[in-house]
């Protein structure tokens, strides 16, 4: 059976009408210098019997330190990622959002690999608003997706 994870892509609009996106660069050694394709929507694993918002609010305040803004969630769909994950997305307009900072859970790792050494890494080591085309650069490839999804939303909208 596939993972699910839930996560909530944040969106707001510049007075020149173009669209910014809220994303995370994700944590750990492996991520730690690289910045293409190496961000993602804030999100996380969540039960089959659970509700997909409640997990992707959960797994953004766990990821950012602070819960979502008060407003309103658009589902933007199930999308099955590379690794077979597959991710419910919700999209939100929350242009004032900007917590005074990030602060992540963590997760444990052996680091240096085969060292016997096992520390603590944030699963996000940073987040912020990038311009749409800028996000599409610095998102894993399989959440582009979610992008076209919520450009589709807007545009019907």
């Amino acid at each position: 059976m596939a993972i699910r994870s839930a996560g909530i892509l944040l969106y707001r609009r510049e007075s020149s009408g173009d669209l910014d996106l809220w994303i995370a660069h994700m944590g750990g050694p492996f991520w730690a210098r690289k910045d293409l394709h190496a961000w993602s929507i804030p999100k996380g694993e969540y039960l089959e019997d659970e509700d997909p918002l409640a997990a992707a609010k959960r797994e953004f305040t766990e990821e950012m330190g602070t819960p979502p803004p008060d407003v309103e969630y658009h589902p933007l769909g199930v999308f099955r990622q590379p690794s077979g994950k597959l991710i419910t997305a919700y999209a939100a307009e929350a242009g004032t959002f900007q917590p005074a900072q990030v602060v992540s859970n963590t997760f444990p790792m052996e680091w240096p690999k085969g060292s016997g050494s096992i520390q603590e890494f944030p699963e996000i080591d940073d987040a912020r608003w990038f311009p749409e085309a800028v996000a599409r650069t610095k998102l894993v490839k399989g959440q582009l997706s979610i992008v076209d999804a919520l450009v589709g939303y807007l545009r019907a909208g």
